[in-house]
């Protein structure tokens, strides 16, 4: 499948992504637009890394080029996971003193 297929797919994705973030007021929905925006990344990464994996397989057929973009899409994993843990965390503990998961009130727990 050529590569201009997984480009516009990711930049749908990540688009989406930045309107739910831009426009929504539940601290959940804007947690998984963030994560369809690091997924829409990690798709344009993997699908880089093929492509560039078979122009190396191409000219050289031991290249194992292309295996870095793979490695940066599990630490991207790896750290949303964590960011998942840590923002809903802070999600319950809003949702504990406020009794709302809506953005707005965040100014509350100044005082």
């Amino acid at each position: 499948m050529p590569i201009h297929y997984y480009i516009f797919l990711s930049l749908c994705l990540f688009s989406i992504g930045i309107v739910g973030v831009l426009t929504r007021r539940n601290a959940i929905v804007i947690f998984m637009c963030i994560e369809l925006m690091l997924n829409a990344v990690n798709l344009l990464l993997v699908a880089f890394s093929r492509m560039h994996q078979a122009a190396a397989y191409a000219i050289d057929h031991t290249s194992m080029a292309g295996a870095e973009a793979q490695l940066f899409v599990f630490f991207i994993m790896v750290v949303a996971a964590a960011e998942v843990t840590v923002g809903l965390a802070i999600i319950v503990m809003l949702y504990r003193n406020i009794h709302s998961v809506d953005i707005n009130f965040l100014n509350r727990l100044k005082h």
